[in-house]
């Protein structure tokens, strides 16, 4: 690719001071930039009819992660043990129909944490609103009144799926630990989805779209959280990278 590719991340929407703005967190802007690729955020304002258009001019997807949790009405979970604010229904209304349309046109996407809940729900999956309060399962949430440097240390492992693509980036390594930040988990695996890694607990840490037309990977924990310092973090960011500059 002769010039500097161009990578669609997707943002949430907050009020500050009566006044709602839509953004993203700079860290998972660092390594799209440290890829020499220029990120453009994606306004939450909903996809529209034709999602696709959405992608014009985009040679990658980034789905970040987020404070919010995807609504249960989204995955036809209701009820009040469904409940797990906050939500963000802008955001909903925009990264899942987008998501079909980025599989569709085989742009590469890379989906992290709340991005990874989505991939799933956008093909038709669905979650456990508040995994915590499953029996047997981990408390994934980070380290409330905790500095950031606590809440994003590596709290417990995941295996990585024998003969999985992710298997292939860690270099030999069946395990590694990872941070782990998230109220909902993936409970019905979405059409097309193979699973890549698990916690010890059992909750799906990663998946594949099986069949993808180009790189199409969900992850549950926070790679781009000092990407440079985590030999997987580079080597997940370099496949995402390749695939993106072969575009074109």
């Amino acid at each position: 690719m002769s010039r500097k590719p161009v990578i669609g991340v997707s943002t949430d929407t907050f009020d500050f001071g009566g006044h709602i703005f839509h953004g993203a967190q700079q860290k998972y802007l660092l390594p799209l930039i440290s890829m020499g690729a220029i990120p453009r955020l994606i306004p939450s304002f909903g996809a529209g009819d034709d999602a696709g258009h959405l992608l014009h001019g985009l040679d990658g997807l980034l789905l970040t992660g987020a404070t919010s949790n995807v609504e249960p009405r989204q995955y036809n979970h209701g009820g009040p043990d469904a409940e797990c604010p906050p939500y963000d229904p802008a955001r909903d209304s925009t990264t899942l129909p987008l998501i079909r349309a980025t599989l569709e046109h085989g742009v590469p996407l890379l989906a992290i944490c709340r991005g990874n809940q989505e991939l799933n729900v956008a093909l038709g999956g669905s979650l456990f609103p508040r995994l915590q309060e499953l029996p047997g399962r981990l408390d994934h949430r980070e380290p409330k009144g905790e500095p950031q440097e606590a809440q994003y240390a590596p709290r417990h492992p995941v295996t990585f799926t024998r003969g999985g693509f992710l298997a292939g980036l860690a270099g030999g390594h069946e395990m590694i630990m990872v941070n782990s930040l998230h109220w909902q988990g993936i409970d019905r695996l979405g059409d097309g989805l193979a699973v890549e890694a698990m916690a010890p607990d059992g909750t799906i840490e990663a998946v594949r779209v099986e069949g993808a037309k180009s790189f199409a990977i969900g992850i549950q924990w926070h790679p781009e959280w000092r990407f440079a310092e985590d030999e997987f973090s580079v080597a997940l960011f370099a496949a995402f990278s390749d695939a993106v500059h072969s575009r074109g």
